[in-house]
């Protein structure tokens, strides 16, 4: 009788997360009961049909549900609809980029001396060149310009050069978006801070005061390689030109208000790292030129290096913070493409002979909405991937109520990657059902025609994207608290 009630108590509970409505009222279909035994009590949980139904969001719902062990499909919705995959492709580019290079691939990037050190300072060029290390940042240019503080150098005679040839020069991940959005910035083979600048500006009593820096934990050096101007005019918020190896933002001053800071792109990725090498070398007192790029590698001496966290580390952290020039890069050092569309092609191609997929892939992150991926298709490289890292390094999705509070000690657990796009939501991973049965699942929920009338002006935010996406949000959560008691071993 004990085992009867804590099974009953524990169906309720899991089901007390999801809609009201969608669990006072009959299932639309017959669904398989979650029982145990010929003496358990049958269960009927709420038909995922009816959930749909009570999200009210325009679109389509897609999604498939596979048992892990086996792979056969246990539930779908519009399975074989191909959508916009979002950044749950970020998840092919993990098992791409892992076993095309390896979980233990680093990136190496380097100072090059090319004369000798008489007096503190290095008789040539001091070059940096990167190796493509989409992680680098502020503090580790700091840690390589200390390096050369520590071998008596306090400057140069010569030039400061930046190398960023090792991969492609890719100007935007997605050019359908706006210029200004800090997630779409140039790819190249020497980045620094996910080429994103900072701009922050406060008011005051003379008007606006406007800096631009690349900020680190330990160091905030300010850039001359991008500069904003405050204009007057209401729209666009923001334009953007190129001129001299510099990027030349303006601003609506109307658009400001008394103050606030956001992340701008970089476009000129290699002479923004020399930027940032120059301005934490000085505060060491290392005094360097400004960076001037070249197309191929000087002769010279290692001085400082720094070298990558391991590939599979870049990967859990690309997948936990979603971070696109991290699957760019990726992608593009796997392949060893010279365009990002090609790039896609190669890794897409890779997955089809791998799992059996019909993927298209236009980029490595997901920003591109004309990437096509179907549910079904998702939940095969799933299964495909259950023996390998990835189950490992992918994000804990907690279970939430109604109100989106996370549900404390929830039996089912999810390890899955996320995406988002305006009107399209995705998420595919990993569920372990409350009696332990383990569960391949992927789900999309889209407005693909919604998605297409946005004006590229509104791309950021535009009517109506912010509660739908947080509808879509709540209905995945549904669906998956009902997986979690629905097909049990």
């Amino acid at each position: 009788m004990t085992r009867l009630y804590s099974r009953r108590f524990l169906i309720a509970s899991l089901l007390a997360s999801t809609a009201t409505a969608a669990c006072a009222n009959a299932p639309e279909r017959s669904l398989r009961p979650a029982v145990r035994g010929a003496d358990a009590p049958r269960v009927v949980v709420a038909g995922s049909d009816r959930l749909v139904a009570n999200a009210g969001l325009s679109g389509d719902t897609q999604f498939a549900v596979a048992d892990l062990r086996s792979g056969k499909l246990l539930e779908t919705r519009r399975a074989n609809a191909a959508v916009p995959p979002a950044s749950v492709a970020k998840a092919v580019t993990a098992l791409y980029a892992m076993e095309q290079l390896g979980e233990n691939f680093t990136f190496v990037t380097l100072l090059l001396g090319s004369g000798a050190v008489q007096n503190g300072i290095l008789q040539g060029d001091l070059t940096l060149v990167g190796g493509g290390d989409p992680t680098l940042d502020t503090d580790q240019l700091a840690g390589m310009a200390a390096a050369l503080k520590a071998k008596g150098i306090t400057g140069i005679s010569g030039r400061l050069n930046v190398y960023g040839g090792a991969l492609p020069a890719i100007p935007y991940i997605d050019r359908d978006q706006p210029d200004y959005l800090g997630y779409n910035p140039t790819i190249g083979g020497l980045n620094a801070n996910f080429n994103r600048v900072h701009f922050e500006w406060r008011r005051g009593a003379d008007g606006y005061r406007v800096t631009m820096d690349a900020r680190g934990k330990n160091y905030v050096p300010q850039i001359r390689t991008s500069v904003m101007d405050i204009v007057n005019r209401d729209l666009p918020v923001y334009a953007y030109s190129k001129r001299g190896g510099v990027d030349r933002w303006s601003v609506s001053r109307a658009a400001l208000g008394g103050g606030g800071a956001r992340w701008l792109p970089v476009r000129n990725p290699a002479l923004y790292a020399g930027d940032v090498l120059r301005g934490v070398a000085a505060a060491q007192g290392v005094s360097l030129p400004a960076a001037r790029e070249v197309t191929s590698i000087p002769q010279g001496s290692v001085l400082a290096q720094h070298r990558s966290p391991p590939l599979r580390d870049m990967a859990r952290d690309m997948l936990l913070f979603s971070t696109n020039i991290t699957a760019e890069v990726l992608g593009l050092r796997a392949s060893n493409r010279d365009d990002l569309r090609a790039s896609a092609r190669a890794m897409s191609d890779w997955a089809n002979r791998k799992y059996g997929t019909s993927l298209k892939l236009v980029d490595h992150s997901g920003l591109g909405d004309t990437s096509r991926v179907s549910a079904g298709d998702m939940v095969k490289v799933m299964v495909g991937a259950k023996t390998g890292p990835l189950p490992q390094i992918m994000k804990d999705i907690r279970m939430r109520d109604a109100n989106n509070k996370v549900i404390a000690g929830h039996p089912v657990k999810v390890q899955a990657k996320t995406g988002t796009l305006n009107f399209v939501s995705a998420l595919s991973g990993y569920l372990t059902a409350a009696d332990g049965r383990e569960l391949a699942f992927a789900m999309f929920v889209t407005d693909v025609s919604r998605r297409a009338a946005i004006p590229k002006a509104q791309r950021e935010a535009p009517r109506g994207a912010k509660s739908w996406n947080k509808g879509a949000k709540a209905l995945q959560q549904k669906l998956l608290q009902r997986w979690g008691v629905a097909y049990p071993r």
